[in-house]
């Protein structure tokens, strides 16, 4: 063996070792995760995906990443819930609990969770590959090492969840275009096609890939201008010229990769245009749902689609979803809840988030770039474009609810750092002392957040157990917290307690033998849970951190539990739930909790259970405009409009006095209520 084969083998070998250092972490942080917000929604359609070619359960999101997660599951034998016919999203939770825990729920878990880690070892794999053919076997180690301690990427590495599986399907198309436009062939296009099709099939956010591709060709095209090219024999051609066939050519490659990636696109619907098997019904029907969007433009496009039946049904659903979810969804900011999306989030979050080793080499990079210390400007363009459009892209989405949707931006930022960081060491041997010690303290800030990459930040802003304060959902809670809370109250003997869980509804805290009784949250008055909650409560009361921060609800007036922000817990349980022991009162709670239960009884048309149910969350919460409100709409089916005009009047004006960006979520419905009861 050569000195040169020894050194290939020795290099392949510690990338092995931290490919399997990468996967033993993921392996014990979800051993000790209970199920996540999202999981047992991707599961169940997965499942179904696979044995029934049923796309209708989770439209919201393609196939691909559900199919690779459940495959392990197709063995078994399980038991699947019975269709209700309800709404798709409300079916696709909570069968997806039903799902869960009816079976075996640890073991669907760990199993399925392991089959999405694949997505995050071949994004580890290609990370390496693309650092190596740009950069060399130094940059390639070092970017590879970013990734395997980075905690965000392990928080959501084997989680069963679409945003690692597109990551991964976006950096391979981006990877596989940078070797096609190096040396063109066939072969090389069509895996670009393949990778393309992958990221479509992954998520929705996969339809960036084309942007990004058009622009790396821009990019090429400009570099290709720059650079001096013998003119053609007779014809006086300069270098733009040549700089614009090629990007023609370019162009022409980009028309054959679409056209893979859209009959990949059907393949993973089977072919087949309809969401459900046998053309079963979705409800609400595509065109009912998509009155919810907001453009015109948008809804045109995408009825047009289903009308011309130009893209699956399913994957149409999703992109309604997409829209309206962000339409509607709050954000929460240092402590702030806001009812809209912020731009700035996901620059702060990104900084909040990321670990300071990666910020101080990105830094050093973006510095090198800025003063023109690059050899290779190909490669630091297919590294900086895609990521800088995607984040441009995330900033004006509006949907705020996590560091998760811009992991896509990563693997190229580790590529990035790691050329920086070689470049560094090759240039002065001293610098390498920095950068070791730099990697060191990564690896350490890794290991002191297991196994709660989830709520991870850096130490610039006090480390995992301070997220709370500045971010939430799935950065600091997402539900994943009840086998931690079932060992800390068996550890206290603790046989009765209160508990307002982020995740409950969605979840089952009794399965894992948690003896709390349900409060009051956002999703329970969602899906309408069956549960009594009283106006008084005794400790230990247990708080999610999604709950208590009121992101949802609104703050102050609006979270029924605001009054807990300004008591200290006894405890604090992985980062995410709050202990607190005392007598308190929580009317508001209770209130909504009968709102709920009118909800049902108007629906079932028992006008007179709701009345009695509405008058009660009034006496509870008369200055809430949920209870008010609730109380009129119940009095006009009644037909009692004078006794609806003076509920409306009085939640109109508790509206008004409420945080200025929640009052357009009621004050025209109220005034119209007025006008027309």
């Amino acid at each position: 063996m050569t000195r040169q084969e020894g050194s290939q083998r020795l290099h392949w070998i510690a990338v092995v070792v931290l490919i399997f250092i990468l996967l033993g972490q993921l392996a014990f942080s979800i051993r000790r995760e209970s199920q996540t917000w999202d999981e047992a929604c991707h599961i169940i359609a997965g499942y179904l995906s696979w044995k029934n070619l049923d796309f209708g359960v989770n439209p919201e999101h393609p196939p691909l990443v559900k199919f690779v997660a459940t495959a392990p599951l197709l063995p078994l034998s399980l038991h699947t819930p019975v269709p209700q016919g309800r709404n798709f999203k409300v079916d696709a939770f909570l069968d997806g609990r039903a799902f869960l825990y009816s079976n075996d729920a640890d073991m669907i878990l760990f199993r399925t969770r392991m089959a999405a880690s694949l997505f995050t070892v071949l994004l580890a794999l290609l990370v390496f590959l693309a650092a190596r053919e740009m950069f060399g076997n130094m940059a390639a180690f070092l970017a590879l090492i970013l990734m395997v301690f980075e905690p965000s990427m392990l928080a959501h590495g084997a989680l069963v969840t679409t945003d690692m599986g597109i990551a991964c399907c976006i950096f391979a198309a981006v990877y596989a275009f940078y070797r096609y436009v190096k040396r063109p062939s066939r072969w090389r296009l069509v895996i670009v096609g393949i990778a393309t099709g992958a990221a479509l099939a992954a998520k929705h956010s996969g339809i960036l890939l084309f942007p990004i591709l058009i622009l790396l060709i821009l990019g090429e095209a400009i570099l290709e201008g720059l650079q001096p090219h013998p003119a053609p024999p007779g014809n006086g051609s300069t270098a733009i010229p040549f700089a614009a066939r090629h990007a023609l050519r370019q162009l022409g490659a980009l028309i054959a990769v679409g056209a893979i990636s859209f009959v990949l696109l059907w393949a993973a619907y089977g072919f087949r245009y309809s969401a459900r098997p046998g053309n079963q019904p979705m409800r609400p029907s595509l065109t009912d749902y998509a009155q919810d969007l907001s453009r015109p433009i948008e809804k045109w496009s995408i009825l047009s689609a289903a009308r011309w039946r130009l893209v699956p049904e399913s994957y149409l659903f999703g992109l309604v979803d997409v829209r309206v979810v962000a339409d509607n969804t709050s954000s929460y900011l240092f402590g702030k809840a806001y009812a809209h999306g912020l731009w700035y989030y996901f620059p702060i979050a990104f900084l909040i988030k990321s670990s300071l080793t990666l910020l101080v080499l990105l830094a050093i990079a973006l510095g090198m770039i800025a003063l023109g210390r690059v050899e290779r400007w190909r490669e630091v363009l297919f590294l900086v474009i895609p990521p800088a459009f995607y984040f441009v892209v995330a900033m004006t989405s509006r949907l705020n609810i996590g560091i998760r949707h811009i992991l896509p931006i990563y693997p190229f930022l580790f590529i990035l750092a790691g050329w920086a960081a070689a470049r560094l060491i090759t240039r002065q041997r001293p610098w390498g002392y920095v950068v070791a010690a730099l990697l060191l303290f990564n690896a350490l800030s890794s290991a002191r957040s297991f196994p709660v990459y989830l709520a991870y930040s850096n130490e610039l802003w006090g480390g995992p157990n301070k997220t709370y304060r500045l971010l939430t959902d799935s950065n600091a809670d997402w539900g994943q917290q009840l086998k931690s809370t079932k060992k800390y109250l068996d550890q206290r003997g603790v046989r009765e307690c209160w508990f307002a869980y982020f995740a409950a509804v969605v979840s089952q805290p009794e399965y894992y033998g948690i003896p709390c009784k349900p409060l009051t949250t956002i999703a329970s008055v969602w899906l309408h849970p069956e549960m009594v909650v009283p106006a008084t409560i005794d400790g230990p009361v247990l708080i999610s951190a999604g709950t208590l921060s009121g992101y949802e609800f609104g703050q102050h007036e609006l979270n029924p539990y605001d009054q807990f922000q300004h008591i200290r817990p006894v405890a604090q349980i992985d980062a995410g739930i709050f202990v607190f022991e005392g007598h308190f009162e929580i009317p508001l709670a209770a209130a909504l909790n009968h709102v709920t239960r009118a909800s049902e009884f108007q629906k079932s048309r028992k006008l007179d259970e709701a009345l009695a149910e509405a008058q009660a969350a009034v006496s509870l919460a008369p200055n809430s405009v949920w209870t008010q409100e609730k109380l009129g709409r119940i009095l006009i089916e009644l037909h009692r409009p004078d006794e609806a005009r003076v509920a409306f009047r009085k939640a109109l004006t508790i509206a008004k006095t409420i945080q200025p960006d929640r009052q357009k979520g009621w004050v025209p419905g109220l005034e119209a209520a007025l006008a027309n009861p």
